[in-house]
């Protein structure tokens, strides 16, 4: 595919990265010449430095030939107008990233797509579901959902007193004979890696595990974890993922707001009905114990800051905050983040890569879940008649290096894929799959 992905900062340069591996040609535009010139010594992939408002700057980007116009600059409204030129110049398919939730509505989107725009992304408000996603099931570091929740790709940290811990995936297998989940990988000592029969758990392994709904309680006893009932909730930042979340979460739990802004914190207490919106900065670790982080269930630090987000939550744990979730912007730091406490991290850069990503691929990919922390991906994808993975049960099947099949859903009923499945036409499988091995993936559903 020929992409014109228009960013002006790192989201545009993350999106450009995840795809300049594929066989895709990308052509990145954006208005800082400095970035442009480090994307150039990284990453083999044309650049323009321009306005991507400008017909002329399209132009050179040779619009009339793009199947894919991606834009993700922080102005929504460049982007909007951005897609609307690109689409009237040519472009086969085009993607605005936008930050008002208003423009999320479903008047506003048939409006825009009216206006010749495929679709729109806004990253934080997929960050805040995600926030509640993960406040409904307390002992998962990350959870995602495959065909309606049939499937679930859930990662946990496993605890030293786990009872898979120095166990291998054989002995674990003999000792409980039918598990509805299986591991798809395991990130250990900032690697990560498909696990075989062999392979041994540790303490403070990340696991990838595929399950189905039902085997939820098992996985987490076996990862040594423990659900906690979340009803207070303090959320540390009232820009646009904190104050989406606590609109959301706010009819069911007792909500917290720190902001210390205080023309923001008059328009929060007017857009929030039943938070507590404090003028404050939550870096005082006097005005946290004044607001009782003590006795809260969850926190939440979604401020602009990293560093802010990190330290608050390390604070949280050490105050005795059973959950604590920090957006995180610098993907470095996810490793760290992770590694010193933090339960989850948010990262709005993967948020808005999973989304746009699929667009790259075929229609045999319905779902792609871009994994904080690691270079690697989930994928649900739907195997066409005649496909290669219809062919032979899976364990006959040559599997890219870097691919493992976790499940199937068929008919509306989720298998867990073991070694004598056959996989059949119009089957939904959800894959893990490591960057360079996703477009050999997409052949064997192809």
């Amino acid at each position: 595919m020929n992409i014109i992905i228009a960013g002006d900062g790192e989201v545009g340069l993350h999106l450009a990265e995840s795809l300049v591996n594929s066989n895709h040609n990308i052509t990145i535009v954006d208005p800082h010449e400095d970035l442009l010139k480090m994307v150039e010594s990284h990453a083999d992939l044309m650049t323009i430095n321009g306005n991507s408002t400008s017909i002329s700057v399209l132009q050179r980007a040779s619009v009339r030939k793009a199947d894919l116009l991606i834009s993700v600059v922080h102005d929504e409204h460049i982007n909007l107008m951005t897609c609307i030129l690109g689409k009237k110049l040519g472009a086969k398919k085009v993607v605005a990233r936008v930050n008002t939730m208003e423009n999320l509505s479903i008047e506003n989107r048939q409006i825009y797509q009216e206006l010749g725009i495929d679709a729109l992304i806004s990253p934080e408000d997929v960050a805040a579901q995600e926030i509640i996603s993960l406040l409904k099931q307390s002992a998962a570091t990350e959870v995602f959902d495959f065909s309606e929740g049939r499937l679930q790709l859930f990662m946990i940290k496993l605890e030293a007193s786990a009872p898979v811990v120095d166990k291998t995936l054989n002995e674990i297998a003999n000792e409980y004979r039918s598990l509805n989940f299986r591991a798809v990988a395991i990130h250990r000592n900032r690697k990560t890696f498909i696990p075989r029969g062999e392979d041994r758990f540790m303490a403070n392994d990340l696991a990838y595990v595929i399950t189905k709904p039902e085997a939820i309680d098992l996985l987490l006893e076996l990862g040594g974890k423990v659900e906690h009932e979340i009803h207070n909730v303090m959320i540390v930042g009232g820009g646009r993922v904190g104050r989406i979340t606590a609109k959301r979460l706010e009819k069911e739990m007792n909500i917290k707001l720190l902001e210390k802004d205080i023309d923001r914190c008059l328009t929060l207490t007017d857009y929030l009905e039943n938070t507590l919106v404090i003028n404050g900065d939550a870096r005082n670790i006097q005005l946290l114990e004044d607001e009782d982080i003590r006795n809260m269930d969850a926190f939440i630090s979604v401020t602009n800051n990293t560093e802010t987000n990190i330290l608050t939550c390390l604070h949280a744990r050490m105050s005795g905050v059973k959950r604590t979730i920090a957006l995180v912007e610098n993907i470095d730091y996810i490793d760290i983040a992770q590694n010193i406490g933090i339960d989850t991290i948010i990262n709005k850069k993967l948020i808005a890569a999973s989304y746009m990503v699929r667009f790259t691929m075929g229609n045999e990919v319905l779902n792609l879940k871009c994994l904080s922390g690691i270079d690697a991906n989930a994928m649900e994808m739907i195997a066409r008649p005649g496909s290669a993975i219809t062919k032979k049960p899976l364990n006959k099947l040559t599997i890219p290096e870097g691919m493992i099949i976790g499940g199937i859903v068929r008919d509306e009923k989720a298998y867990i894929a073991t070694g004598n499945f056959q996989v059949e036409e119009n089957d939904k499988v959800v894959v893990f799959v490591m960057p360079n091995t996703i477009y050999k993936a997409e052949k064997l559903f192809h």
